[in-house]
């Protein structure tokens, strides 16, 4: 199967760059896998979408302000702030960093991505913050092409990145991150601290919503995946079988993998949010066909053809074209309805991408 198949037509004034004041009023895409109808809706009518009986499940990883700016060693200070126009223009020794991935807590060492990338190499130190208060260095080169970076210990370091650090907003939001982000890409019921990328999907949530999928007596469960390069990584080779993911951490509370279970054994409809808890779910039935409790690494790659064991409908957000999140919805609401959805969204000028509107198939 070839990447270019999974290709659609968007012109840049639909991918959204701001979000709606309002989480719910987003536009809600209604597919019926089965037909192919398409119908035109708000996500306020999502409650109202969901059969009695169905079991929503959420991914209740949280944003961090996992991007930060520095500098090399040797370097002038006022390298560091992204604002700065002498900045952008790449001062000697200027260096972006995303954290992707911890590997350890003590030290505390995280796969990350740099840049300038072939420029920093094994050995260097970085600095981050006006008075270098966090400071790293670079310890090991992965084999997708990040570093590995083990930062000198400070009283917490959690507590520096959250005031250093910026929301990593995907680059197709083409302006730097604001205060007000830090809310915004973040859904209501975001809990465990891990993600480089909001599960785009959940954004649309209010607790309004919530309290009227309770009222219906809709269950609901939490998982936890932590976003990842496996989510957002591009696909470099020309057929789909060739592209290998990165690995992400995730975690499937007893009690969650115990309702998912009696959901299947009756029959009942488990309802994913987002792609993420896709993966977490199929990851963890891969074997037996039943959802192990417990934390992994998912490195599941989802495309056409595959088995779906858990996930019976999806709520999700409309990704790139070519992107392995746009397999992972082709391959459960069938190629060609999919992306003849997305031509209809871009028909009707739906809004894209994180901060756009989406889409539930059932």
């Amino acid at each position: 199967m070839l990447v270019s198949e999974f290709h659609y037509e968007l012109p840049d004034g639909l991918i959204a760059q701001e979000p709606l004041p309002d989480r719910a009023a987003s536009r809600l895409l209604h597919l019926d896998r089965v037909s192919g109808k398409l119908c035109d809706r708000t996500f306020r009518e999502f409650p109202k979408l969901l059969r009695p009986d169905d079991l929503v499940v959420f991914n209740n990883t949280r944003v961090f302000p996992a991007r930060l700016y520095g500098r090399r060693s040797g370097s002038k200070a006022q390298a560091i702030s992204p604002q700065n126009p002498a900045a952008r223009d790449f001062l000697k020794g200027r260096v972006e960093i995303l954290l992707t991935r911890q590997l350890s807590e003590l030290p505390v060492e995280w796969e990350c991505l740099v840049h300038p990338g072939r420029k920093i190499g094994v050995g260097e130190r970085l600095f981050f913050g006006e008075h270098d208060e966090l400071q790293a260095v670079v310890t090991a080169r992965s084999s997708f092409g990040e570093r590995h970076i083990r930062f000198d210990p400070v009283p917490d370091f959690f507590a520096l990145v959250e005031r250093l650090g910026h929301v990593p907003l995907p680059p197709y939001i083409a302006r730097e991150d604001r205060p007000a982000d830090r809310d915004r890409y973040q859904t209501i019921y975001a809990r465990e601290r891990g993600s480089v990328a909001a599960p785009t999907a959940g954004l649309h949530f209010t607790p309004e919503i919530l309290a009227q999928m309770g009222e219906r007596g809709i269950e609901t469960a939490e998982v936890t995946l932590h976003v990842g390069l496996g989510t957002f990584q591009p696909v470099r080779v020309e057929r789909v079988e060739e592209h290998k993911l990165h690995q992400e951490w995730y975690c499937i509370p007893a009690e969650t993998a115990a309702k998912i279970n009696t959901a299947l054994d009756a029959a009942r409809r488990v309802v994913a949010v987002g792609t993420t808890t896709v993966r977490t779910l199929e990851n963890s039935a891969r074997q037996s066909g039943r959802v192990q409790p417990g934390s992994g690494e998912a490195d599941i790659f989802i495309h056409p053809g595959f088995e779906f064991r858990v996930v019976g409908a999806l709520l999700t957000n409309f990704h790139l074209p070519r992107s392995t999140l746009l397999m992972l919805v082709c391959a459960f609401g069938g190629k060609e309805r999919v992306l003849e959805a997305c031509r209809h969204a871009v028909a009707q000028r739906y809004r894209f991408y994180s901060y756009g509107d989406c889409m539930f198939l059932v």
